[in-house]
């Protein structure tokens, strides 16, 4: 029995023994699938699949509904137009629409179709995947990764792993407090990974202290409180409803100081930050301080699904422990295969990050707002005020969805603002005009 000052070193190897004589550490089996040679058509400079996917239309039903809701007179034929410059979306670098990244994905699809349905340790494993994986694994600067149907998948799988560490030291029944994981969370991580906590918490796995939003004296004050030893912070990289990136260098050291794993969900960052698009601690420059990094393939990648960057051993416990991953069916292979061209795209066409941050400059100065990534929260209040609003710049021609509740408090709703490579100048400057009722005070000085 391990003593709860052991390391998590320590504790990993523990659980992989123990899975190992039950005969309970899952391994994948490769299917070997023939796969094609990534596209070379890589550009300069944006091209009209680029402003595709900033440009959308509305279903002109659903445009007046939208419009005319609350009571609001109806809308007169060809007053707004159907077309409208999204800025709400998540494809940051454009990449879905990418000649390479489709011509994989049709490549494959004529191939294999969607190729093996299974989950990934049962049929579900190829070629295909396992060239994504060591894509991502080199992005993120990690040993290995792992390929999961989604991104909130992706975090329900690391957190159940991690808890059910606490089970198997247990031996034969429920974890003592001493043998429970702690589990430190920022108030304002991702729904995946707080249902994630949940479901640990349920099976009496592990106890959760909420930290106040990236205050770091806070967490470590909780820190320094908590006499368990096993303990596990998780935090967002990017968040997702305000745009603000978490202090991953003050994270860093004080996870020097209590040793605890550090688990990061880069959602937002990767391929957004950083120099290489390694995400957030690409940025920060502290990749091989973060134990388990997880990402979604869904919004700057363009394409589908999430990953876990971590070393082969964390891997092992995740594919063998994470319920989320073991019940699912594998990523379909031409999703797989867009997701390798999508990477391989992003290094060969640096300057779209270097378009999407001069955007973020650009509307920045307009507005004279602190911003520090693509996302842009205006919280407006109430949730008439952000339907208000967002009617408001239907009408100028831009689609911005009104955030409101259950994705945050009923006092702060808001419109998010996504900026894209996609997105011109021209864009970005009639945005922020439309925008003009709803920004600071200091804006209309500029």
């Amino acid at each position: 029995m391990l003593d709860e000052m052991a390391s998590w070193d320590e504790l990993l190897d523990f659980a992989l023994e123990n899975l190992a004589a039950r005969r309970l550490l899952f391994d994948t089996h490769l299917i070997a699938l023939a796969t094609q040679p990534l596209a070379q058509s890589t550009f300069e400079g944006p091209g009209p699949w680029d402003r595709a996917t900033v440009v959308t239309q509305l279903d002109r039903a659903s445009l007046q509904q939208w419009l005319t809701e609350d009571g609001e007179a109806s809308i007169q034929e060809g007053e707004v137009n159907q077309k409208l410059i999204h800025f709400s979306g998540n494809d940051y670098l454009c990449l879905s629409s990418h000649p390479a990244i489709r011509e994989a994905a049709v490549k494959a699809a004529q191939e294999y179709g969607m190729g093996p349905r299974g989950s990934a340790l049962i049929c579900g494993y190829t070629t295909y995947h396992k060239l994504a994986e060591e894509s991502l694994a080199e992005l993120k600067k990690k040993e290995d990764c792992l390929l999961c149907p989604t991104g909130f998948s992706a975090n329900l799988a690391v957190m159940t792993a991690l808890g059910s560490i606490s089970s198997l030291l247990a031996v034969g029944k429920k974890p003592a407090e001493d043998e429970k994981i702690a589990i430190f969370s920022d108030a304002l991580n991702h729904a995946s990974i707080i249902d994630g906590i949940r479901l640990v918490e349920r099976q009496k796995e592990g106890v959760v202290f909420v930290y106040k939003h990236c205050d770091m004296s806070h967490l470590d004050l909780l820190l320094s409180s908590c006499s368990m030893g096993r303990k596990v912070v998780v935090t967002d990289s990017v968040f997702s409803m305000d745009g603000d990136i978490a202090p991953l260098p003050e994270l860093v050291k004080l996870r020097k100081k209590y040793g605890f794993l550090l688990v990061v969900d880069d959602a937002h960052g990767t391929l957004v930050c950083g120099e290489n698009g390694g995400g957030a601690a690409d940025l920060f420059g502290c990749e091989s301080e973060i134990d388990i990094g997880v990402g979604t393939l869904s919004k700057a990648v363009g394409c589908q699904g999430g990953f876990i960057a971590c070393k082969t051993r964390w891997k092992r416990l995740i594919q063998s422990r994470g319920r989320s991953f073991i019940f699912s069916t594998s990523l379909p292979v031409p999703v797989v295969a867009s997701v390798h061209a999508a990477i391989y795209i992003s290094k060969e066409e640096r300057w779209r990050r270097s378009v999407l941050w001069g955007h973020v400059q650009y509307f920045a100065s307009l507005t004279r707002l602190d911003i520090t990534s693509p996302i842009i929260s205006i919280v407006v209040g109430s949730g008439e005020a952000a339907l208000k609003a967002a009617r408001h710049l239907l009408r100028s021609g831009f689609l911005v969805t009104p955030i409101r509740p259950p994705l945050v408090p009923a006092n702060s709703c808001r419109l998010r603002i996504t900026l894209c490579t996609g997105h011109s100048s021209d864009d970005i400057k009639r945005l922020v005009d439309a925008l003009t009722p709803w920004l600071p005070a200091k804006h209309a000085e500029s």
